[in-house]
């Protein structure tokens, strides 16, 4: 293969990383509208407990139209207390935590919230990872929890006023699960999708004994979801806990230089906040727009986004 050659096939594939990275961040754009609209039929123990057994079937066939089925055993026999440790992390607290701030709290706060836990995973990889704390990382901790700050309050920063505290502290709860679950991440090898399907296989017994406990305790019949609810619980479980994640996978597989996607997820937030006024009928608050604007600011702070970008420039 010559240069020209060698050249196009490269351009080919990024414009197909490309397309399958947009493609994963507009089904990520949609998911805090889905997740809003859905708890007005579910209860959290419920959407997270179909949306995880749809994740579940749909990664298993993923993996085995892929013809990795046999990878599935082997990193099983290699790290199967890990997944024990993965699976109460995600799905069963991760999301059991998330949907109950989003049940509490509006979807424009509710989503922006959940977005800090890059910046609170590159802060807690100093202590649990040994690595180096930078400047930069305090900055955009700072910067980021600024933003934090303007949400929860509403903008009335003097008057310190929560809406509703209980629910800024589950979605800031649920960032520091993510970052855990992540974090123990990085002790297992292999492929991602055989790790998430393990992992989400042993999440389900958490689940199903939570769904139990909650029926005895309550002392009443089982109460079968309408059908609006089982719709909402399937698009969660095959757009945010599947499809997306494999196209993102197949993006960053795809690209010759992760950098060239990677700063596509900052279409996400911008592009949830459009749905949610269009779909869920929330009027975005000033207060959300700056507080969303201070997150990006501190994630790309963190990322040495803005670096690059001067950098460029100069």
């Amino acid at each position: 293969m010559d240069r020209a050659e060698s050249m196009t096939a490269a351009s080919n594939l990024n414009r197909r990383a490309t397309m399958l990275a947009l493609a994963a961040v507009l089904c990520w754009s949609t998911v805090a509208s889905a997740f809003k609209l859905s708890l007005q039929y579910l209860t959290p123990l419920q959407l997270v407990s179909i949306a995880s057994l749809v994740s579940t079937v749909f990664m298993f066939g993923a993996i085995a139209w892929q013809g990795r089925r046999t990878e599935i055993r082997a990193s099983w026999r290699r790290n199967y207390r890990w997944y024990v440790a993965l699976g109460f992390c995600n799905p069963f607290l991760y999301y059991l935590t998330l949907f109950h701030a989003y049940e509490l709290l509006p979807a424009q706060q509710a989503q922006p919230l959940n977005y800090t836990w890059g910046v609170l995973l590159a802060l807690l990889s100093v202590p649990l990872l040994k690595q180096k704390l930078r400047r930069q990382d305090l900055v955009a901790g700072v910067v980021c929890y600024s933003g934090v700050l303007v949400i929860a309050t509403g903008g009335n920063l003097l008057g310190l006023q929560f809406d509703q505290p209980w629910g800024v502290v589950l979605a800031l709860l649920s960032t520091l699960i993510w970052s855990c679950y992540w974090l123990l991440n990085t002790r297992i090898g292999g492929s991602a999708a055989v790790n998430l399907f393990l992992t989400f296989c042993c999440g389900l017994p958490w689940l199903a004994g939570a769904l139990l406990w909650q029926g005895w305790g309550q002392g009443d019949s089982w109460q079968w979801p309408p059908l609006a609810g089982w719709v909402g619980a399937l698009y969660v479980g095959l757009f945010e806990m599947g499809i997306a994640f494999l196209l993102w996978q197949a993006a960053m597989m795809s690209c010759d230089n992760t950098a060239r996607i990677s700063n596509f997820i900052y279409l996400s937030p911008p592009l949830s906040l459009l749905l949610i006024a269009l779909l869920v009928g929330e009027k975005i608050q000033m207060a959300t727009i700056a507080g969303l604007a201070m997150i990006l600011l501190g994630v790309a702070i963190q990322q040495g986004a803005l670096k690059r970008l001067l950098f460029q420039r100069s």
